[in-house]
């Protein structure tokens, strides 16, 4: 484990105090209280995992913190992105986040950069500091994290979350293996839900990334053992946690012993998202669609269309139209429910427009040549039509 250097470092009074409880622990002390005032760590994302991190990081005293983010607080950050409060809905992310690391300590140097990380300043960026802490939730940025972490020498703080699970480890170490070693493919577009799609436990991104921040002081400090060749897993249901080994591949295209991959790259090419868009274009179109505002001027007429939700039990909970439910993934194994209908127009939704297109597909490949899809699915409806109908 490589440490900081801080022989010019030294600690006022006021920071003696409000760092007491680290000086009096053996393996942080003085020396390491300067570590970390003299170290800079740059996060990737100011959300559910950076919240946590930047919290805990600028209260240890890490000396420079840098972010990255280009996104505005919604509503829907506020049950696990603990960096912003109600007050901040619709403010930048970096400028309540700044906000409140001055709070928590001042002493703090805080960089904002509000953009999104590109293969055109990733190595320029994470080359500024000493470490870089990966909180993002989409694979192509995982990976341009991690291509510029061992092109630019700068070890990778990881972490990620879903739904109930998490993951940390360290990556791009001296000796160390990386994101690719364990990873060596993206999993295909659509496969792995974003937080936004699939859920996430309100405290999970608290408790991975109060572990992620652990790795990060840890490695400033030279204390312990870092989680470099392992990946810990978290659990919250069965609240257990699990290491698995990972080795460093000598054949991995970035850090292997001849590294194909010697600049950044296309990493949503890479990850396949422009394919995936253009597939998923070409298959929208083939789906006839009406939107939320023609049906609704055909049910003011008296219309009475055939609707059919095709969402999650849980989801029909928390908002619906008042259709009857068919979930996508049974719709195959149900057909014979809607026998009455195959000869009318049945017009399918679900959330915001996706299952349903599927679901329109599956139908009119059954016979069911009535079938469209209601575009924008129940958020467009709740922004459109109605806004009593609850956005999730």
């Amino acid at each position: 484990m490589e440490t900081i250097s801080a022989p010019n470092v030294t600690l006022s009074p006021e920071e003696v105090r409000r760092y007491s409880r680290h000086l009096i622990l053996p393996e942080v002390g003085l020396e390491g209280q300067k570590k970390l005032k003299a170290a800079s760590v740059l996060l990737i994302g100011a959300g559910g995992l950076g919240s946590p991190l930047a919290l805990y990081l600028a209260a240890a005293g890490v000396g420079r913190l840098g972010l990255v983010d280009f996104d505005v607080v919604d509503e829907s950050n506020l049950q696990r992105q603990v960096l912003h409060g109600t007050k901040d809905v619709g403010r930048p992310k970096l400028a309540s986040a700044r906000e409140r690391i001055l709070d928590i300590n001042p002493h703090v140097e805080v960089e904002t950069y509000e953009t999104r990380l590109t293969s055109e300043n990733a190595l320029d960026l994470i080359g500024a500091y000493d470490l870089v802490a990966d909180g993002t939730d989409n694979f192509p940025t995982r990976y341009l994290v991690n291509d510029a972490s061992v092109l630019t020498g700068t070890p990778n703080m990881y972490a990620s979350i879903f739904r109930f699970e998490g993951q940390v480890s360290v990556f791009g170490a001296p000796d160390g293996p990386c994101y690719r070693c364990l990873y060596p493919e993206p999993p295909p577009p659509g496969l792995v839900p974003s937080c936004a799609e699939g859920g996430v436990l309100g405290v999970l991104p608290g408790i991975v990334g109060a572990l992620q921040a652990t790795e990060v002081i840890k490695w400033i400090v030279g204390a312990g053992e870092p989680l470099v060749g392992r990946l810990l897993l978290f659990d919250a249901l069965t609240m257990t946690f699990r290491t698995l080994k990972v080795r460093k591949n000598p054949d991995c295209p970035v850090c292997g012993t001849h590294p194909t991959v010697t600049a950044l790259i296309d990493y949503e090419a890479f990850c396949g998202i422009p394919q995936a868009r253009a597939a998923a274009s070409a298959e929208a179109a083939a789906v006839p669609e009406i939107t939320v505002t023609e049906l609704k001027a055909r049910l003011d007429r008296g219309e009475r269309p055939f609707i059919l939700d095709v969402r999650k039990p849980h989801e029909y909970e928390i908002a619906n139209l008042g259709a009857p439910l068919i979930p996508v993934d049974e719709l195959a194994d149900r057909l014979d429910e809607l026998a009455p209908y195959r000869d009318q127009e049945i017009i399918v939704h679900c959330r915001s427009g996706a299952r349903s297109a599927r679901a329109v597909k599956l139908l009119r490949e059954h016979g069911f040549h009535g079938a469209v899809n209601l575009k924008g699915g129940i958020l467009a409806w709740s922004d459109e039509v109605d806004p009593g109908v609850p956005k999730y």
